[in-house]
């Protein structure tokens, strides 16, 4: 029998216990308990192991990702009901897998956000300096230092377009109803 980094029966067991606990705490008018040390360590081997999957490792921003995960996994503990799933290992995993991708999104926002500020920053400096020296200056293309630089730029604009372009399609009797 193998061995899995993460007992996912003992861990439904805890979540049990913590489940009935609560609703003790809160027939007794108490404070909810903290949710167990043991769930938490879990949480965090799991998402710590998500992290070096091939997908996520390559990125510098993992520590993000993981705390984001965890963040997340935590925020909605009280949503895992044991009624319909005795698999806790996969809704946190889940809830990992996704908080990742927000944060792959959220990262790559900020990077075109810097990007485009450089750009139009070479820009601004390139009207200034043939402002100064020619008094029929037009705007000329930005020799970048990095083409790695535009092609961002361009794939992010290109997907934003496609995202913007899906969402204006007409869906259902509405592609049928000319105006």
């Amino acid at each position: 029998m193998t061995t899995h980094y993460v007992d996912n029966k003992h861990l439904y067991e805890v979540i049990i216990k913590y489940k009935s606990d609560c609703i003790d705490a809160a027939l007794a008018k108490k404070e909810k308990p903290r949710i167990p040390n043991y769930v938490g360590e879990c949480i965090m081997m799991i998402a710590q192991r998500l992290s070096h999957k091939p997908n996520f490792i390559n990125y510098s921003f993992r520590d993000e990702m993981i705390s984001d995960g965890v963040e997340n996994c935590i925020s909605y503990f009280d949503n895992f009901d044991p009624a319909k799933s005795t698999n806790p290992f996969a809704y946190f995993t889940q809830i990992i897998y996704y908080a990742f991708l927000r944060r792959i999104l959220k990262e790559r926002k900020q990077t075109y956000t810097k990007h485009k500020l450089f750009e139009n920053s070479m820009l601004f400096d390139d009207m200034i300096q043939q402002n100064e020296f020619d008094e029929n200056f037009q705007v000329v293309n930005i020799d970048m230092d990095s083409q790695q630089t535009v092609d961002f730029i361009n794939a992010f604009e290109d997907t934003l377009k496609s995202k913007r372009s899906k969402l204006k399609k007409k869906k259902g009797v509405e592609k049928f109803i000319e105006e």
